[in-house]
């Protein structure tokens, strides 16, 4: 089969479109003719070497997590699915080597959910990682009702998806920072759109000066979720009432001082409740861009750019 993959880390131009074997299908294990393929930053860091010292890696080494596509084949012990099934998957295994941005993916059946019916192949494979990352990041902060929730790059990938899945657990109010160009797309979203910067905390207070009848009149959030490091997380750490409420994605020693540190999972059970969400047009996923998978070196230079609005996706199959 036709993959991107690597042989040495570093820059994009490492990635190359290779032929490798298609994958084998342990017992538990679901064979997927993908579609499209999600990008992800955890993949531009992969291919750098940044994760290393986290999990083992093999080479050649196909990036890439998250994937939708056709079931070609089941192993003997899974039940969930069936060939011919529409599947989205986080395909995140202990080791990096056979990732998603290929034609064939085996997955482990724990990895997939069934796709939403009302997506399209490049809409699902948008949703995975960014989705269960935003959902386990409001969980771990107990988001709920009448919480005032705080989004940190509420435009990108995983912060455009909390901000909604924080209003579906009830928050009275959701902040986003967000660059100028994105503050009518968070709007639309359901958040209130704030600058990065010095003047944040300044900003959010008179915010929620202007707001009385929620209970945040001490110029202070309930909940401060985390998509982009510093200055905003110091930040975050001032605004927060309870420390254990402030979560990042970003920073693992925020732990140390009291807050909590997300390090998506996947599930394959959340994730179809995502897709439940997306099919009641309760979720969206905004997507900027769909390349060809032998574009992928581009892909990943949009992404380390930054300012990437929601999502970007490869297209393998071409009637993705």
């Amino acid at each position: 089969m036709q993959a991107i993959a690597l042989t040495e880390y570093g820059g994009p131009d490492v990635l190359a479109m290779t032929e490798v074997a298609d994958p084998l299908v342990g017992p538990d294990r679901v064979l997927v003719r993908v579609h499209a393929a999600g990008v992800n930053p955890v993949d531009w860091k992969v291919r750098a070497g940044d994760l290393r010292s986290w999990f083992q890696h093999h080479e050649p080494l196909v990036p890439g997590f998250d994937m939708a596509g056709v079931v070609e084949q089941v192993g003997p012990a899974v039940t969930r699915f069936a060939v011919g099934d529409e599947v989205m998957g986080n395909v995140r295994e202990d080791h990096l080597q056979y990732g998603t941005y290929a034609q064939l993916v085996s997955a482990p059946e724990r990895t997939l959910a069934l796709k939403p019916t009302s997506a399209s192949f490049v809409e699902a494979a948008a949703l995975p990682l960014a989705g269960l990352t935003a959902l386990q990041v409001c969980q771990a902060a107990q988001v709920g009702p009448n919480d005032i929730v705080l989004v940190h790059n509420a435009s990108g990938g995983v912060g455009h998806l909390a901000v909604q899945i924080a209003g579906s657990m009830g928050a009275a109010m959701v902040i986003g920072t967000t660059g100028e160009r994105n503050d009518d797309f968070v709007r639309s979203l359901g958040a209130h759109p704030l600058r990065y910067g010095s003047d944040l905390e300044d900003d959010v207070r008179d915010l929620l000066a202007r707001t009385p009848d929620l209970v945040g009149d001490d110029g202070r959030v309930d909940v401060a979720l985390d998509f982009v490091g510093a200055p905003a997380g110091a930040q975050s750490e001032r605004l927060v009432r309870q420390p254990d409420r402030h979560v990042t994605v970003i920073d693992p020693e925020l732990v140390r001082r009291g807050g909590r540190y997300v390090f998506a999972r996947p599930d394959g059970v959340a994730l179809g409740g995502l897709s439940a969400m997306f099919d009641s047009g309760a979720l969206q996923v905004s997507i900027q861009d769909v390349l060809d998978l032998a574009d992928a070196a581009k892909a990943h230079r949009i992404l380390e750019d930054g300012h990437v609005r929601g999502k970007l996706v490869l297209r393998v199959d071409s009637s993705a």
